[in-house]
């Protein structure tokens, strides 16, 4: 019946380690974006007069698009998902096996994914009705869902990149799968094969953007088709198998009225940052990992206007700024010589010459701070980025140990008149200890007394405590400063009064 398709009908299977073999290796690389497909066929036979008369290899097939992650039924939650047995998945890897003797790889890659999703689904019902497996409808139908994944998408990822309630991904190894849920840690019943087919998901993330994975590279950063981020770290370095971690973005992006209504910031609170985002205020975004920094810088520049020029440097291209003219930059990793690496450094100092009106830096961890500061300095306001500190006094001490790692040899004083002249406005973000995430500081960085740089918070989180679910309760307070320093600034771009008045409501509501 399937020799129609393959050219293995008749012919007995192959053992499943053999089979997966030759899957890692074609089927992947099958459907990896920007290759030709290779001129391979099913795992080689006897020789027989049937296989004598067949004709030559066909031409090399046209090049395939990457792999998109695929409309998926509504997932349920991890805790009700059904913990599927041994059985499910030695029947899986049986079907898994028959079907990659019987389809004709080299024909599945010349259709566009839902045509090859059809084939699949048909050739994997023929399997389990000539095999005669005890399926119930339902198991049925999350084997052929399954199957189509491995060989067209994420593999057993699948499910959890098509719910949008999830913030993170992170899979140790092929056993242990955990997300992100409400600021909420769990795991699921989500598991690989084995840590080779995880290995080859990993590969065939990081290839979509030009990189690799091996033991020779075990580290990368890479990013999904949708923006998502990902991080790989692979054997020997990571010793129980691969280790996958996926910030996933939201579908819908996120607005700072959004994030009024999760509370993360007051409605007040968001009008003055609206204010500093549109008068060409210095900012960086200060807070620890997963706080929500990435999602606030892009909220803070929808409010850049849209004839501005934007260049942004990234090391993975994540930021999803809405304005017409915006010209994105991305790092890239050392080739296997170990040459042709393009630092975040590199890219700042490039940026300066393609008259930008705003540089946004992704993240600022090393010696291109030095870089973004001079270029803040020198006719680019309203440039932005995010810093990893834990406060904004912090966030400054960081700055000049980043200076300092550079192998800049300046004085400390110098270095400090440097940012107080760069910096106008440090946005602290936070998760707290129940998931939730807020802003905590919005801090104006203001001059020096002495040798010490002196801030001034404008508004700040004032927690109150915590009501019966462990929800923390609390509100953002003025802290009374009439006139901000930028007021100046605001003043010039029209919007002293907006400013006043959202400040003053700030500090009537905390009376």
């Amino acid at each position: 019946m399937f020799g129609k398709r393959g050219n293995s009908s008749g012919h007995p299977a192959t053992p499943h380690t053999q089979v997966s073999r030759a899957f890692e290796g074609a089927g992947t690389d099958l459907l990896t974006p920007e290759r030709p497909a290779p001129e391979r066929s099913a795992p080689e036979r006897p020789a027989t007069e049937e296989h004598a008369e067949r004709p030559a290899a066909p031409a090399p097939q046209p090049r395939v698009e990457p792999p998109k992650p695929m409309a998926q039924p509504a997932a349920r939650p991890s805790g009700t998902t059904r913990v599927r047995s041994e059985s499910y998945y030695d029947t899986k890897s049986q079907v898994f096996s028959a079907l990659i003797e019987t389809i004709d790889l080299s024909q599945l890659a010349s259709l566009d994914p839902d045509s090859a999703r059809e084939e699949i689904r048909d050739i994997v019902n023929d399997i389990i009705a000539i095999k005669n497996f005890a399926m119930s409808i339902s198991e049925q139908e999350e084997l052929l869902e399954d199957i189509c994944n491995d060989v067209l998408g994420y593999g057993p990822l699948e499910p959890l990149l098509a719910r949008d309630d999830i913030a993170d991904i992170m899979v140790n190894g092929a056993q242990r799968v955990y997300i992100e849920v409400d600021g909420k840690v769990e795991q699921t019943n989500v598991r690989f094969r084995d840590n080779q087919q995880l290995l080859n998901i990993c590969q065939r993330i990081v290839s979509q953007v030009g990189r690799r994975v091996d033991e020779s590279s075990p580290i990368c950063d890479a990013r999904l088709p949708d923006g998502s981020r990902v991080n790989v770290i692979a054997p020997p370095l990571s010793i129980d198998g691969a280790s996958l971690t996926i910030r996933k973005f939201k579908k819908d992006k996120l607005t700072l009225d959004q994030l009024v209504r999760f509370g993360a910031i007051s409605p007040e609170g968001a009008e003055v940052l609206k204010i500093i985002g549109r008068v060409r205020c210095n900012v960086l975004i200060s807070g620890g990992t997963g706080s929500g920094k990435t999602t606030l810088l892009n909220c803070l520049t929808s409010f850049i206007d849209k004839d501005e020029r934007i260049i942004t440097c990234e090391d993975s291209a994540e930021l999803q700024l809405q304005q017409p003219h915006v010209v994105r930059l991305e790092t890239r990793p050392p080739n296997l010589e170990g040459e042709g690496e393009v630092t975040m450094r590199d890219l700042v100092r490039n940026c300066l010459r393609m008259r930008p009106e705003r540089i946004i830096v992704g993240e600022v961890r090393g010696a291109e701070v030095f870089d973004l500061l001079s270029a803040m300095n020198t006719g680019h306001d309203g440039s932005m980025g995010t810093i990893h500190s834990n406060s904004p006094r912090e966030c400054l001490n960081r700055i000049e140990s980043m200076v300092a790692m550079g192998g800049f040899s300046l004085p400390q004083r110098t270095v400090r008149e440097i940012i107080v002249g760069s910096v106008d406005v440090i946005i602290q973000a936070s998760r707290l200890r129940d998931g939730s995430r807020r802003i905590t500081h919005v801090t104006e960085v203001i001059g020096m007394e002495g040798d010490v740089i002196i801030t001034q918070d404008l508004i700040l989180y004032d927690m109150k405590g915590e009501d019966a679910n462990g929800r923390i309760l609390g509100e953002h307070v003025s802290t009374g400063i009439g006139r901000p320093h930028f007021w100046d600034r605001a003043r010039y771009y029209g919007e002293e009064r907006r400013l006043a008045t959202a400040l003053e409501a700030i500090e009537k509501k905390a009376d």
